[in-house]
């Protein structure tokens, strides 16, 4: 699996504690840009969070758990498609979880953008707030490149600053509710599952429920992955459940769903539980720089995880050298971030030629990149089982409970949740399809599968 030689030429250093694996899972999972979105389904979205939770998140976790800590070099998803189906299968595999979140950052920092206008500058034009996502993209490719022993207290502090923002959300509304009455139906027969316009953001839900995996792309900077990866899985799964749940009951108490946005609903939300009273708004104002923080914090995250998988890649010849090339002094992967800030700033002002709004904008990137997104997932679910089968000999320091059956039955489970968040990010079941929407998606997706094919062409051929 190493050589000799790899340890000294590389020199990462084993930074990671459990602590900061369940603060870096918390902090990469937990995305505050998708809540409003879920939460847009209405009371029906609270069925279909446990349903997701109970259906693929547990399933998930326990699977990632034993990957994890099985399988611990630098890379993670990488390693264990490539040592499942081979070089060709993990190099692709990487291109697409490593260019999505290039894709995914312009959606968050104009989301960003978007709150920054809505607490300071009302009528900050698009063009400015396509500005300020291009400023935010490089001070996550600056923050990346620095020590992961500095860098990973970005994420550390955000997964705190989510987990209040979520409790205010749910306290609040709870209070709000309380004093003012409920601003939806939450009644038990609301809460059912329902099959209708709203299933447009049921995918979102399965989108937030990703990113175990994440923390295994710095495999070899952890001081001790068979112990830490599946204890920092659990408590961070257990915490990531509550949080979202609570924070998504918060919402549907306080605002009306014909009152949220896809992009305000958050301040929204705080600016009805906490009054317009002067602390309110000051209340309001410092919880809503704490979410700007938090989307930063969310982009360090996934940068620090994908760009290292990225760079392993190319350090095995999979994908071009670029990729390799670590800071000479702080063993980060400084060419994967500086791609990915090129990467993120073109998209940022070519979706800044189209987009009518900010919610266009936001929405038509976070459907595009998430389908790129979940592309690997089809490949990381099938090489578990694989891996079962070819490594039966090797020592599992955690092992999905329940056999080769349970197995079996959660990652076919976990496969049919990727593929229906794929389909419904295009199609809404008994709607129409609307092509000006679905064609520039659909045409995002290729050209980027094109991009990697003939990128993965290129450095086979060399």
């Amino acid at each position: 699996m190493t050589t000799p030689t790899a340890q000294p030429k590389k020199g990462f250093k084993k930074v990671l504690r459990g602590l900061d694996m369940t603060l870096f899972t918390v902090c990469a999972i937990i995305v505050i840009d998708t809540l409003a979105p879920s939460a847009a389904i209405g009371a029906s979205s609270i069925s279909w969070w446990v349903i997701t939770l109970v259906l693929f998140f547990i399933p998930y976790g326990l699977i990632t758990a034993e990957l994890g800590s099985t399988y611990p070099e630098q890379g993670g998803l990488y390693v264990w498609i490539k040592r499942a189906f081979g070089e060709k299968w993990a190099a692709r595999s990487t291109w697409y979880y490593w260019i999505n979140v290039a894709l995914w950052m312009p959606s968050v920092y104009i989301l960003f953008a978007g709150i920054f206008s809505q607490l300071f500058f009302p009528d900050l034009a698009l063009w400015a707030q396509i500005a300020i996502g291009v400023v935010m993209t490089w001070l996550t490719v600056w923050i990346g490149v620095i020590t992961l022993e500095t860098g990973k207290w970005v994420p550390n502090l955000g997964a705190i600053l989510k987990a209040l923002i979520m409790l205010v959300l749910g306290v609040g509304g709870i209070v709000f509710a309380a004093n003012n009455g409920i601003a939806n139906d939450l009644s038990a027969s609301a809460m059912l599952p329902s099959w209708d316009a709203g299933l447009m953001f049921l995918p979102v839900i399965v989108y937030s429920f990703m990113g175990f995996e994440l923390m295994s792309g710095a495999g070899e900077e952890m001081q001790n992955p068979g112990r830490d990866i599946p204890r920092a899985i659990i408590i961070s799964g257990a915490l990531i459940a509550f949080f979202y749940l609570f924070g998504t009951v918060g919402i549907l108490l306080a605002l009306p769903l014909d009152q949220l946005g896809l992009v305000s609903g958050i301040v929204d939300t705080l600016r009805a539980i906490l009054g317009d009273s002067s602390l309110g708004n000051l209340a309001v104002m410092v919880l809503g720089i704490g979410a700007l923080y938090t989307f930063l914090a969310n982009m360090v995250t996934w940068t620090m995880g994908a760009n290292r998988t990225a760079a392993e890649a190319a350090n095995e010849g999979e994908l071009p050298a670029v990729f390799s090339q670590l800071h000479p002094v702080n063993k980060t992967p400084v060419g994967a971030y500086l791609i990915t800030g090129v990467v993120s700033t073109v998209v940022l002002v070519l979706y800044g030629l189209i987009a009518g709004s900010n919610e266009d904008l936001f929405w038509t990137l976070f459907a595009f990149s998430s389908i790129v997104f979940l592309l690997p997932y089809l490949a990381m679910f099938p090489a578990f089982l694989k891996l079962r089968a070819i490594d039966p000999q090797i020592k599992r320091p955690y092992q999905v409970p329940g056999g080769k059956a349970a197995a079996w039955i959660m990652a076919i489970v976990c496969q049919i949740f990727i593929l229906q968040a794929i389909l419904f990010f295009i199609w809404v079941p008994g709607e129409p399809i609307d092509w000006a929407y679905a064609i520039p998606v659909l045409l995002g997706v290729l050209v980027t599968i094109l991009v990697g094919e003939g990128l993965l062409w290129r450095v086979k051929r060399n």
